[in-house]
């Protein structure tokens, strides 16, 4: 049995464990990285964002090329599989997996691979694929194992028909229709995904509407939209068994209501990655959930052991995940950290059409009697979207209506993730720089998506005058 001791052990080599370790290693101290997987990247590179991501983007310009009326002159549409996609999916993640692997070596950060247990406070023993174990002490821990697909017992994952959101990937045909039960972030891009490969999506969703911690109108307009797609939505429904044979699988709901489908991805939910780790000899017990508890400085109950990422639970993004890691990193090197994170954390929601927003909603700003309005751009009328064929969605402003503060950005449409980021910047900046002011008086490059900031703003600045 080894024993090594190292400044800080990293455990999970996604973006909060890469941003956690590279950050101390350029500091000059000793870092381990401990991954459970064959390959760096976490589950951001090997089952969430990058693949779900790439597939998307792919099945996207299919569906463009097939509904334009110039490539119709060229020639039939064109039908590509599931498997095929796929294919491109995992050269992205090959791509992704060779970069972040030199990042380690590049840092003289070693990366062990295996599960690892807590035998104290300060050790923990690895055990390696290969049957070996190993003792690492470390002064400090940065717990960064992220989430799996959570599995209810009664649901058997075992059978080829019956899916999770990591399953999914390796599913090794395009089926005909498909059942996807919680219209979550997941769910709803998953939606999207199989819709544009023409299969038939029944989406469940157990709560009474699409992504509620979105600004309605932009909820709405998802839904909307999925149904124009042909996506059929079933609100507030739950599960009341799921039987699976050669032939297919049925769902069976609480409302008497039984569907049946090839496929049934299971898309309720996420589990914390802190099985059999021993941190409730530490008393840093994991919640229900597998989640685990910090305070505003990602310190478990144990200051020296750091919690980030998908493993804290909300809100549970690969940026915001780096972005902790390093600011973990930080209050490592120095016990305090200069610098907060930003309160507003942009979402990304990559369906088709994609959204993304920050700040708050109308619905938090009525609540909290906020005197605010609203200003529009709809991409229909904007030079750029005309060109392109994206013409559907909308960039919407919300402000205060005396002070013309931005409070909210919101974006539905292609691009929506990129496009927000304008927003978000100008949004950010100190009283008086962070009005619709800025977007009113800026020369937009034309004819652009970005033009949208301008129209937006002006259509708001009119209703206030």
């Amino acid at each position: 049995m080894n024993n090594s001791h190292y400044d800080a052990i990293v455990l999970g080599s996604g973006p909060g464990g890469e941003g956690a370790a590279m950050k101390l290693a350029k500091s000059g101290r000793s870092v381990v990285m401990i991954e459970r997987h064959h390959e760096v990247g976490g589950g951001c590179t090997h089952w969430g964002t990058i693949p779900s991501k790439a597939l998307r983007h792919n099945i996207r310009r299919l569906m463009e090329y097939n509904s334009s009326a110039l490539f119709r002159e060229a020639g039939e549409p064109r039908h590509l599989s599931y498997q095929t996609m796929m294919a491109h999916a995992r050269q992205v993640i090959a791509q992704q997996v060779s970069l972040r692997s030199r990042f380690y070596l590049r840092n003289d950060v070693p990366v062990l691979r295996g599960h690892a247990r807590f035998v104290d406070a300060h050790t923990i023993e690895l055990a390696t694929p290969e049957d070996r174990t190993m003792r690492l002490t470390a002064d400090h821990f940065v717990l960064a194992t992220g989430s799996r697909p959570y599995r209810p017992a009664d649901v058997d994952f075992s059978h080829d028909r019956i899916l999770d959101s990591d399953q999914i990937l390796e599913m090794d045909h395009t089926p005909r229709n498909m059942i996807i039960y919680g219209a979550g972030v997941i769910g709803s891009e998953y939606a999207s995904i199989f819709r544009g490969l023409g299969v038939k999506v029944d989406l469940i969703n157990t709560r009474e509407r699409m992504l509620a911690f979105l600004d309605d109108e932009i909820s709405d307009a998802l839904s909307y939209h999925l149904r124009e797609h042909g996506v059929l939505i079933r609100h507030r429904e739950e599960t009341a068994g799921i039987a699976a044979d050669d032939d297919g699988v049925t769902l069976s709901l609480q409302s008497g209501k039984s569907i049946r489908g090839d496929v049934l991805l299971w898309a309720n939910g996420r589990t914390g990655n802190t099985d059999h780790m021993g941190l409730e000899a530490l008393d840093v017990p994991p919640n229900g959930r597998g989640q685990i508890e910090v305070n505003e400085d990602f310190q478990t109950a144990q200051p020296h052991i750091y919690a980030i990422g998908d493993v804290i639970g909300y809100p549970s993004l690969a940026s915001a995940a780096y972005d902790q890691g390093r600011y973990a990193a930080t209050h490592i090197l120095e016990g305090q950290c200069d610098y907060r994170l930003a309160h507003d954390v942009p979402t990304g929601i990559y369906t088709i059409p994609e959204i993304s927003s920050v700040g708050r909603t109308e619905e938090e700003l009525t609540d909290a009697k906020v005197p605010y309005e609203v200003g529009h751009a709809f991409f229909k009328d904007l030079a750029r979207a005309q060109i392109s064929g994206q013409t559907t969605g909308m960039l919407k402003l919300l402000f205060h209506v005396d002070t013309l503060e931005l409070l909210g950005i919101h974006c539905f449409g292609d691009q929506a993730a990129e496009i927000v980021h304008i927003g978000q910047a100008i949004m950010a900046q100190p009283a008086p720089n962070n009005t619709l002011r800025y977007f009113m008086n800026t020369t937009f490059n034309y004819p652009t998506m970005a033009e949208g900031y301008r129209v937006a703003a002006l259509n708001g600045y009119n209703r206030v005058q």
